[in-house]
């Protein structure tokens, strides 16, 4: 057992930084986001749950906009195109199924 920001951290993108923990079929992940900081439109084949703990984070998935605040979660199936842009510094969770490979360090 260790706290998750004991775990190396993983530079995302410019202005995001990521701490995962990985089971045997999930990847769990804080992440912080600085204000302004984007992450460009991508897929993977992981479905993924983001839960906001604090900020505002606006993010294109499937072609819908969504605005996305503190206390809000949202699933994004496996394969669905996703970007994000923080309006305000940001920290988040995000669980992954199946393990992230590429996340870990």
């Amino acid at each position: 057992m260790s706290l998750i920001k004991d775990i190396k951290p993983k530079p995302l993108a410019l202005g995001l930084t990521g701490y995962y923990a990985h089971g045997e079929r999930m990847t769990l992940g804080l992440v912080e986001i600085e204000a302004g900081s984007q992450l460009a439109e991508h897929k993977h084949p992981h479905e993924q749950i983001t839960y906001i703990i604090e900020g505002q984070l606006d993010m294109m998935i499937g072609g819908k906009p969504y605005s996305l605040t503190a206390g809000m979660v949202h699933v994004i199936p496996s394969n669905t195109l996703h970007s994000a842009i923080a309006k305000t510094d940001c920290k988040l969770i995000d669980v992954f199924n199946p393990v992230r490979e590429d996340y870990k360090q």
